[in-house]
């Protein structure tokens, strides 16, 4: 196909795929992505290396364990795995669960976050950065405001709250992986990448289609959730799309093609500083920001 014929967006998806299988993304390509976008650009205008686009995604998984570990046992990390200089986490209960099989889904989900976080700190080693500062608390509160949910709105309620507070977290892992995965250039560490952003896949397509199957209710605030990330992201192109789209059930958010949407790093910053902002290095869902060079919208 000739690349003049298909838009940024769509080459950038289509080269997120390539990048997944292993192969190699054109130089030139990967250099335009850094300059119109930022991503690849660390200190000092530095270009970012594959350690740096590993801490932003230890960043989100510190995030993620948190909040399954404290939805199904009242506890977030341990000190061992949150590092030296953790900050502090605010807010999480364990939830009231109702099914079975929904608290043994996110408890699977749950070890898996923490497997990813281990995975992380082995493999950058001595330059593995400590948990950040997290507030569950205000960063939910400014996310239910921006989706239009009750103010009261509390992700560690019950069933749905969970799964509508992890399908936050899941659809924009997803989104951030396959943005990411075409900028590594260590072979394992694309390999990791894919491998990781199956496993968040598998988590946001469970949460997705459980919540179909809870009813209007659940389909109203999940598109809502949908349409705020979409609004928050910076971005004028569709990158999000809800669990209910023209009267039908709609668990695989992806372009025309089938592909997944993919992110860049600051895109994702902007959803978990709920910030339609360039320029910004903290708030929402991390009061300090994130650790590491990527950290600015």
């Amino acid at each position: 196909m000739d690349a003049l014929r298909i838009s940024r967006r769509q080459s950038i998806a289509g080269l997120s795929v390539a990048g997944l299988a292993g192969l190699l993304i054109p130089p030139a390509l990967a250099q335009q992505k850094r300059e119109t976008t930022g991503v690849g650009i660390g200190k000092k205008g530095a270009a970012i290396d594959d350690e740096d686009i590993f801490t932003f995604a230890l960043n989100l998984e510190y995030m993620e364990a948190e909040f399954y570990l404290r939805a199904t046992t009242g506890k977030g990390i341990s000190d061992t795995d949150a590092g030296m200089d953790a900050g502090r986490v605010v807010g999480g209960h364990e939830a009231q669960f109702k099914e079975k099989a929904i608290r043994e889904f996110i408890e699977e989900t749950a070890e898996n976050e923490l497997a990813h976080v281990r995975f992380y700190r082995k493999t950058l080693g001595r330059s593995s950065i400590s948990r950040p500062a997290i507030d569950f608390d205000a960063g939910f509160k400014a996310a239910a405001q921006a989706a239009g949910l009750p103010a009261d709105f509390d992700p560690f309620a019950d069933d749905m709250s969970v799964l509508l507070g992890g399908m936050l977290f899941e659809d924009v892992g997803v989104t951030a992986y396959a943005g990411a995965a075409p900028l590594l250039k260590k072979k394992e560490f694309v390999e990791a990448a894919a491998g990781i952003l199956a496993v968040e896949a598998y988590h946001m397509g469970m949460a997705r289609s459980q919540l179909y199957m809870m009813g209007e209710k659940a389909w109203d605030a999940a598109n809502a959730i949908s349409d705020a990330r979409d609004k928050i992201d910076g971005t004028p192109e569709k990158e999000d799309e809800g669990i209910r789209v023209d009267g039908k059930a709609n668990f695989v958010p992806s372009t025309p093609d089938a592909i997944a949407f993919t992110r860049t790093p600051q895109e994702v910053l902007r959803i978990v500083y709920l910030t339609e902002k360039a320029g910004v290095s903290k708030g929402g869902f991390y009061p300090n920001g994130m650790n590491g060079e990527l950290k600015t919208t």
